[in-house]
Formats: C-alpha cells, sequence, structure tokens
C-alpha cells in the first residue's frame, strides 16, 4: 500500500522560503514513492474555533466550512508535514487558526472518549514539522513546538520530526542554505521509509 502524505504550508506568502522547504520535503517523499498532496490554508475558507464547546457534546464541529474535509483528509494519511514560517516568535495565523479547530478531534479523544490511537497507529502516523524564520537566535523556534506537538498528539500522529532553518536573512533565502534544502529531501525520504518498515514489521508479527 503506497505511503500518503500530505504537507500543509500555514504562509500567507506564496512560494516563500517556508513552502519551498516544505516542497523539498515532499520531493523526497516522492522519490520514496509515496503519493503526495500539498495544501495551501490561505487558499481556503474556514475560520478560527468559536470556543462554544458544543463538540464536548457529540464530538461534531458546529462550523461547516474547508476546514472539516480537511480534517478528514489528515486522518486518512500516513505521513503530515506541517509548515509555517516564524512570525512574531510564533506559528501563523492560518495555521493556529487550523489547529484550534480541532478541538472537536480532541474532544472525541479526551471528553467523550469515543476515539482513541493505539501505540501501533501513533508509530505508523508520522508528523513533521517545517519551518524557517529570518533570525538567527537559536531559540526563534521555541514558541511553535507546544502547538505543534499539541496539534499531532490531538490527531494521532507522532511528532516524528523537525526540518527548520533559521538566519534566512543571512543567507537571501533558503534556497542559498548550505544544508536545509538537501536535509529536507532527505527526511522525506526518511519519513517514507520508516513508515514501510514499520508496516512490514506489524505484517510479519501478524504472520
Amino acid at each position: 500500500m503506497t505511503v500518503r502524505v500530505v504537507g500543509l504550508s500555514g504562509s500567507p506568502h506564496r512560494h516563500g522560503n517556508t513552502e519551498t522547504l516544505l516542497d523539498a520535503f515532499l520531493d523526497g517523499t516522492r522519490n520514496a514513492g509515496a503519493s503526495v498532496e500539498k495544501v495551501i490554508l490561505k487558499d481556503l475558507d474556514y475560520s478560527a474555533c468559536r470556543g462554544c464547546n458544543a463538540c464536548h457534546k457529540d464530538g461534531q464541529c458546529i462550523v461547516k466550512d474547508e476546514a472539516i474535509p480537511l480534517f478528514d483528509t489528515i486522518m486518512g494519511v500516513d505521513c503530515l508535514a506541517v509548515a509555517s514560517p516564524i512570525y512574531s516568535m510564533g506559528i501563523t495565523a492560518e495555521l493556529k487558526g487550523l489547529i484550534d479547530r480541532a478541538q472537536y478531534i480532541w474532544a472525541r479523544k479526551f471528553i467523550l472518549k469515543t476515539l482513541y490511537f493505539s501505540n501501533e497507529h501513533i508509530r505508523l502516523h508520522k508528523g513533521i514539522f517545517i519551518s524557517t524564520a529570518g533570525q538567527d537566535w537559536d531559540n526563534v523556534f521555541d514558541a511553535a513546538f507546544p502547538a505543534i506537538t499539541a496539534f499531532f498528539n490531538t490527531i494521532g500522529f507522532e511528532y516524528y520530526d523537525n526540518i527548520i532553518a533559521n538566519q534566512m536573512d543571512r543567507w537571501k533565502g533558503v534556497k542559498n542554505h548550505p544544508t536545509a534544502m538537501t536535509e529536507a529531501r532527505e527526511k522525506g525520504e526518511k519519513a517514507v521509509r520508516a513508515i514501510e518498515r514499520i508496516r512490514q514489521e506489524a505484517e510479519v508479527k501478524g504472520n
């Protein structure tokens, strides 16, 4: 079975540093034989979470927009790459708004307890965070990690890896960075191979 990969581009700026790094990662997954789709969040019509907690009653989001079918897609893939540049020391509004909309999935898991992810399921679903930043500060990505961690935990994905590159101002763009593009392609291939290996191990145990 072909490994399915989705990349979410959370940048409002098309074809910038972060989307370019995401593209390199997706190229790596294609090279490994994966089926790949890229979603541009700024092109979708969805709103932020209302905080109404209606989903705590039945596990359904009352806001019917393009976030819901996107989550249906996300929950059906094997590898999810979430990409956002660092804006004001955090992820973009586009990505944060989508993460907040996963509240109905969180409610199914933690409030209603109708959704459960086994350890095997989590190992088979890899989440990757991709980001770039202009500054050279070592801690420039730190504020982004908790939201990404919470998101992957909610949807049943292992937080498998980061592909991050700062000093974009120095390098004048990610394509000039000495290692980032190559690292992204290599990690794309690695993620697909890891999923395939775990599948094979599960098949051997099943036999």
